[in-house]
């Protein structure tokens, strides 16, 4: 159990750099599995779940390494194709080894995925994906096993854009005898980040970023060196964090492009953006205003990931804000914890309004899952006096140096227990 110790007023001036992305890195992670090459990774977070990815190939029987923000991975002889509950439940995503597995041994035993308790994220779409390959799949009392003698290329039309299902099919199709296209594939810039990384390990692969994708063969290569991309929601927890306590603060390394809907909605609440490649700057002075309502929807829409954060940014502004959302039944879990706080929220079903309130005061919190727990630390960084937010973990799964960061903005912000990575 960590508790983070958050003393609100203060504005935030400064710098910082953004992080690698996590959503980017994990399923590179899981491909490396694919093949005998060895791979080179950098500008790596350190989080729990990359340190739980790394635990799983080593569990597997591949070498990997770290050194400062550089993995090094060697997938020469891995010796099993399980993986145990226990490393199974340390992360939602772990589910994205089953195309590696299933394309590097024909066979995959795992248990059901773990991660943050965000609503029903049912993994059909990853299996009948991989059912059109031609694997066979069995659906056991807490896992299921996955065994095809030979991958044959498909058409693979997804009834959602999942980007978990999209790139465990990306990834198992490089296996496969002939051309596969995936139809309606997640769009996300985490999938480019996947597209790029499997053609320098080989693979013939395109349409990375469109609602197609097609894979047509793979040549293993030796070596594959890669950058991870900054994590545009770590980027956009930073701007949000701003918006709270207000101030002045440029995001170094940070990707404007991936997270335009954000940076249009903090503009529509009174926040002075400009953005280049590689830069963001925010100015935060006043009262903001509400924004017109937020949807949350697939990329290139308002990320879900970043709503709870918008939300705390909304807790003070003139007017109500509208959300909507529309991929986790579960989202709005931190809301409650927000009242604490002063807060003026109300739920009805995938709606949420937030009233603003004049001022926030501190109070004891609890995090809900990863981003709801970010959320009450930037609402408390805006509350009035000392909050303290208790997490079990969640919030180093997605951020490296969270309160270092927040710190050296001016920041009165420490935190105590917990595992550090």
């Amino acid at each position: 159990m960590s508790i983070w110790h958050v003393t609100g007023g203060e504005r935030l001036r400064g710098s910082l750099r953004i992080q690698g992305s996590k959503n980017a890195v994990l399923p590179v992670i899981a491909a490396s599995l694919l093949c005998s090459s060895e791979t080179e990774l950098t500008n790596c977070p350190r989080l729990s779940d990359v340190e739980a990815a790394m635990d799983i190939l080593r569990y597997l029987g591949c070498q990997a390494e770290r050194d400062g923000d550089v993995l090094t991975i060697g997938s020469a002889s891995p010796s099993r194709c399980d993986i145990p509950r226990d490393l199974m439940h340390r992360m939602r995503s772990s589910v994205i080894f089953l195309g590696p597995m299933l394309a590097r041994f024909g066979e995959a035993h795992v248990s059901v995925p773990g991660g943050c308790e965000l609503g029903p994220r049912p993994i059909d779409l990853h299996l009948q994906a991989l059912r059109l390959l031609g694997a066979e799949i069995r659906e056991e009392p807490g896992g299921i096993v996955c065994q095809a003698a030979r991958l044959r290329g498909a058409e693979i039309p997804l009834t959602l854009p999942s980007v978990g299902a999209t790139e465990n099919a990306m990834i198992a199709a490089c296996a496969a005898e002939g051309e596969t296209v995936i139809y309606n594939a997640a769009r996300e810039p985490e999938i480019e980040t996947l597209q790029e990384y499997l053609r320098l390990l080989g693979a013939q692969i395109s349409g990375a970023g469109s609602p197609v994708i097609r894979v047509n063969g793979f040549t293993p290569r030796e070596h594959a060196g890669l950058r991870i991309p900054p994590d545009r929601i770590a980027a956009a927890t930073y701007l949000c964090c701003t918006a709270c306590a207000g101030g002045d603060v440029d995001l170094l390394d940070a990707e404007p492009d991936h997270m335009a809907p954000v940076l249009e909605t903090l503009e529509a609440m009174g926040c002075a953006v400009t953005a280049r490649p590689g830069h963001v700057h925010i100015g935060v002075s006043g009262r903001l205003r509400a924004p017109g309502a937020v949807v949350t929807r697939p990329y290139p829409g308002f990320p879900t990931d970043a709503a709870p954060l918008l939300m705390a940014a909304c807790l003070k502004v003139t007017g109500p804000a509208v959300f909507i959302e529309n991929i986790f039944s579960g989202r709005y879990r931190h809301a409650e914890e927000l009242r604490r706080l002063g807060a003026d929220i109300t739920i009805r079903g995938p709606l949420a309004m937030v009233t603003g309130v004049e001022s926030l005061h501190g109070a004891n919190l609890t995090s809900p899952d990863l981003r709801g727990g970010a959320a009450l630390v930037a609402a408390a960084l805006g509350a009035e006096g000392p909050s303290l937010v208790y997490d079990d973990g969640h919030i180093r799964r997605g951020y490296d140096g969270l309160e270092e960061s927040l710190r050296g903005l001016g920041a009165q912000i420490w935190c105590e227990g917990g595992e550090r990575y």
